[in-house]
């Protein structure tokens, strides 16, 4: 059971970040101008969703244009990591 658990939040992950870094390739025509410009990282969230809100505000307050998921995970309590653009 807890390897069918592991394996189900593991592709939920790697779903969760492919979708997060395939959409503004296909959305922002200006994304070819952003360069990267550091690194943001939480923890404590919730769920996915919850993470990735707290990421956004994160790379918003360091002044991005953009993100992009890099690492999700944990149980109990997300932790993750984005790169931001500028």
């Amino acid at each position: 059971m807890k390897k069918l658990l592991a394996l189900s939040t593991a592709l939920a992950l790697s779903s969760f970040a492919f979708v997060t870094h395939a959409a503004p390739v296909m959305l922002d025509d200006n994304s070819s101008q952003l360069r990267p410009s550091g690194t943001v990282s939480v923890s404590g969230a919730r769920d996915l969703s919850d993470l990735e809100d707290k990421l956004a505000e994160k790379a918003r307050r360091e002044g991005a244009k953009w993100y992009i998921v890099n690492s999700a995970g944990g149980d109990d309590s997300m932790y993750g990591t984005a790169t931001i653009y500028k």
